[in-house]
């Protein structure tokens, strides 16, 4: 697969490089067990802090690699060709986790959690309730002034990262009648008095990327540790979820090709009726047809990440290539099962496994229906 070189520069491309070899060499001999065991390898989770993996954006004053959100977006494209559950685990670590505490914290808490963040804690971002998913401000978690510090109360679910994280940006509501207006971020970590690491869910895909419920029972947070502003926490949650929409949007083109590459290498050497199967045309169509998707949906996902980087707007494009490349994963996936014929549908190759994996694509961080009303809200506005 040829990289579009006129979107990547000499540097991205090195950096590509070497998460691609690192991903081929050291996570891919250890992705069945990982599936299979619903846990990530503590050796991976290790050597991407060791490679700078878990503080892209971080300044190297705070021991960050201080790259580019779009090194973000390649590092997690390569990963997620390998294994889209190492993928989510660093994203969600730097579009989510980092960005929110790049664009909401003041100097002391970058001061107090950037150095570990980036070098040995593990974030996780935790919006979604038993009653709050694509209605995200529909919190029931509750947070009470007491005056040298905040007491939280509730549930939180679905929360990616949620067993191997040692801080949480975790949102609750200070009056629930205020409705997004009440909604406050805090970061909590893992030994707060009253927090609790609850059930881990058992999951159709990405069964390494630990998904966990979170429990807080009179949860105590220092004042100090109010993410922003009080009752501004909407605004963190969706400007964090917009760019992290970009994350998941690498992850499904990286899920895609790695789907794509291991049926094209199995099409390549498979034979039948004397000759291979890739040279047939009815398949020649079709793999065709899934090549030239993976490409608009890694040049949509590019570009969104590009306009991030320049500061320019791009909620419509992020939320566009969240959208069609969340589609592509799962066509992909579902057609590379096909083109592995009946071993597609063993565990035995790695096709099942990304067509499992590939079904989030359009469920987490805004589903298919939530990023279509955001582009037609914003397609209206420009037009207004």
């Amino acid at each position: 697969m040829s990289t579009p070189l006129t979107q990547l520069s000499e540097d991205e491309l090195m950096f590509q490089q070497a998460i691609r070899d690192w991903a081929q060499k050291e996570i891919k001999p250890k992705v069945h067990d990982m599936d299979k065991n619903s846990k990530l390898d503590k050796d991976i989770i290790s050597k991407a802090f060791e490679l700078g993996l878990m503080g892209i954006e971080v300044p190297a004053q705070y021991g960050g690699s201080e790259a580019s959100f779009t090194m973000a977006i390649l590092a997690i494209e390569e990963i997620a060709k390998v294994d889209p559950a190492v993928s989510v685990f660093v994203d969600v670590q730097n579009t989510l986790v980092l960005n929110a505490i790049t664009n909401f914290a003041n100097d002391a808490m970058k001061e107090k959690y950037y150095p570990k963040l980036a070098s040995e804690w593990v974030g996780s971002y935790a919006l979604s309730e038993p009653a709050s998913g694509s209605d995200a401000f529909a919190l029931q978690c509750k947070a009470e002034d007491c005056g040298d510090h905040w007491k939280l109360n509730g549930t939180k679910l679905w929360i990616t990262n949620g067993d191997e994280a040692n801080f949480y940006i975790v949102f609750a509501t200070i009056d629930p009648d205020a409705g997004y207006k009440g909604i406050t971020g805090f970061l909590v970590e893992r030994e707060f008095e009253g927090f609790t690491v609850g059930k881990k869910e058992d999951k159709l895909g990405i069964r390494a990327s630990s998904t966990t419920e979170l429990i807080l029972e009179d949860c105590i947070v220092p004042k100090k540790n109010v993410l922003g502003e009080v009752g501004k926490g909407y605004k963190v949650a969706i400007e964090t979820l917009n760019e992290g929409r970009i994350g998941i949007g690498a992850q499904m083109i990286g899920l895609a090709q790695g789907a794509f590459d291991n049926a094209m290498a199995h099409m390549l050497e498979r034979k039948q009726f004397g000759k291979r199967i890739a040279d047939f045309q009815g398949l020649q169509f079709q793999y065709a047809e899934v090549a030239t998707r993976i490409e608009a949906a890694r040049l949509m996902v590019y570009n969104a990440a590009r306009l991030k980087d320049a500061g320019k707007p791009f909620v419509k494009e992020a939320a566009m290539a969240k959208l069609y490349s969340s589609q592509v994963a799962e066509y992909a996936a579902s057609k590379c099962v096909e083109f592995h014929g009946g071993v597609g549908f063993t565990t035995e190759f790695p096709a099942e496994k990304f067509y499992r994996d590939a079904k989030i694509g359009s469920i987490y961080e805004g589903t298919t229906n939530m990023q279509l009303q955001t582009i037609a809200k914003l397609l209206v506005a420009e037009r207004s």
